[in-house]
């Protein structure tokens, strides 16, 4: 008999461990299910469209319809797993006409993902909130945004600035409000966030840190939002301030859930469950310099998740090695980026740390069409590693985060990276590199 194999999530995660499945095990009986009508595709896209960089959101689904048949997956759009029964291998289902019907596996995957959290901020019911998750979320900001002349973003996290980016490029006046005292501090360092804001702030975007949104105004629909004793007029207002893990399912089942508040799993990605797994966005990891749970939330770690639980699934075997958060974006003309802790995180786990920070460009100085970049090392005191770094600029950061991303998983030490042997040519590095200049400026902090 064929091996069945259900995976209740199809987005990247869930995807990309049917298809890891898939090659391994040639005969085996695929089922994805999700709740939406299409199958995967990037919500890491959405502000990219709002935007107008990328035409449709049709042009985020990462495969067609036709992929999901040559594959051999039995694809159920519009369906929801209501019930998972560990012991009998079984789970319950019920289509959008609400027929319900029962299947039986041999190994089940969940990638159920997360959901938007919103804060109770009074007023949050009115008409012109928007979250963003899913394309259908899109599409409701993307025709809200054709009448609105001003939009408050809730959050400045990577989606929230990414979003007001956007807000501002299609003409509407921003404001976003941040309760923490500065931008991306998921990310970044204070002095490092601050470069950030200055740059947002140049392009016309405003941006309120320390503060919350008080209150959501209006009388059925949003007119505006009161932050600090100000209101700030909106038409529409976006909540960004983060998701959660969709771990109910899980938790009925009586699966493991971590300190995190995602699944736990072992380096397989199974979970307290044999032959059950969890992989993506409501999943912990450990964090590779911490040796901690982590949930890390990020489309990287989501495909590196299914990849792993897809051929264990199949019957092969693979491991996770953990994450590290390598990340970036790109907010107008600039790039931001990071790897590993930064110095607050590392503080929180106990480390004492010492860090070099070098602008530089991107090109030799001469060169026409040279943009600035700021490079930030974290390093550990007591045994010189590096563990974090961050990157500001107007391009290659992204490469210079792998690069840094390689030297952590790698344990270099700041006085191996200092002696690297690295490129240069005029049109596109400064003879020294940035990152050896950083470097160089952490040895000198130790």
């Amino acid at each position: 008999m064929p091996r069945k194999i259900i995976i209740i999530g199809a987005n990247a995660a869930g995807v990309d461990a049917a298809v890891a499945a898939r090659k391994t095990d040639r005969t085996a009986q695929i089922t994805l299910i999700t709740k939406e009508n299409k199958g995967a595709y990037s919500r890491c896209g959405i502000p990219y469209v709002l935007g107008g960089q990328i035409p449709s959101f049709d042009d985020l689904l990462t495969h067609p319809s036709s992929y999901y048949r040559m594959m051999k997956f039995d694809l159920r759009l519009e369906t929801t797993a209501t019930k998972i029964n560990t012991e009998a291998k079984k789970i319950e289902i019920q289509d959008k006409s609400r027929k319900k019907e029962v299947l039986d596996y041999d190994r089940l995957i969940l990638a159920t993902g997360a959901y938007p959290f919103v804060p109770p901020i009074k007023g949050k019911e009115k008409k012109g909130i928007f979250v963003v998750r899913t394309i259908e979320d899109g599409h409701r900001i993307d025709e809200a945004l054709k009448t609105a002349k001003s939009a408050v973003v809730v959050g400045a996290g990577v989606i929230g600035l990414e979003v007001a980016s956007a807000f501002v490029e299609r003409g509407v006046r921003t404001t976003v409000v941040e309760f923490l005292p500065y931008v991306l501090p998921a990310m970044l360092d204070e002095d490092m966030a601050d470069k950030v804001q200055e740059k947002l702030e140049e392009k016309g975007l405003r941006i309120i840190v320390a503060h919350s949104a008080d209150e959501i105004l209006g009388a059925d629909k949003v007119t505006g939002v009161s932050v600090a004793e100000e209101t700030i007029q909106a038409d529409l207002v976006v909540v960004a301030t983060g998701v959660r893990a969709d771990t109910g399912l899980a938790q009925k089942a009586g699966i493991t859930i971590g300190e995190r508040r995602g699944i736990r799993v072992n380096s397989r990605m199974e979970t307290s469950v044999k032959g059950v797994y969890a992989v993506g966005d409501c999943t912990e990891s450990v964090n590779t310099i911490t040796q901690q749970p982590a949930l890390t939330q990020l489309g990287t770690v989501a495909v590196r998740h299914g990849k792993v639980a897809g051929i264990n699934a199949a019957g092969g075997y693979a491991i996770f090695p953990g994450v590290q958060g390598s990340a970036v974006t790109k907010l107008f003309d600039f790039e931001v980026g990071a790897t590993g802790l930064n110095e607050f995180f590392a503080g929180r786990a106990g480390m004492q740390t010492a860090a070099g920070t070098i602008p530089s460009k991107t090109k030799a100085d001469y060169y026409p069409g040279a943009l600035p970049i700021r490079v930030k090392i974290v390093v550990e005191k007591e045994s010189e590693r590096i563990i974090g770094g961050q990157i500001i600029g107007g391009e290659a950061v992204t490469q210079r985060v792998n690069a840094l991303s390689f030297a952590i998983q790698k344990h270099m030490t700041v006085r191996e990276l200092a002696k690297a042997d690295t490129a240069y040519a005029p049109p596109v590095n400064e003879t020294w590199e940035p990152m050896i200049l950083a470097a160089e400026m952490a040895i000198r902090k130790l």
